[in-house]
């Protein structure tokens, strides 16, 4: 899209507008690496204490979800461990 500004002005308008939405994308993207760059550090910290980042990762999805749906996964969960002479 060019800036000319044809039709009184209302193509000038909508490129300027368009601009400003992939701008905050780009901005909002940016945000997101940044964030998932701190994210990466944290477990590496953690790790770098001795915690298990995969069981850390485990628990911040649990944390997630909803309560009831975690324990009716869990019991289902032992029902087939059982089943399987597991427990």
């Amino acid at each position: 899209m060019k800036d000319e500004n044809k039709d009184g002005g209302g193509y000038r308008v909508a490129a300027d507008e368009l601009r400003q939405f992939i701008e905050r994308w780009e901005r909002l993207d940016q945000e997101k690496k940044d964030i998932s760059e701190q994210q990466k550090e944290v477990m590496a910290e953690a790790k770098g204490r001795g915690y298990d980042t995969k069981v850390i990762r485990k628990v911040i999805a649990l944390r997630r979800r909803e309560p009831d749906d975690v324990a009716e996964e869990e019991a289902v969960l032992e029902m087939y461990m059982e089943a399987l002479g597991m427990r």
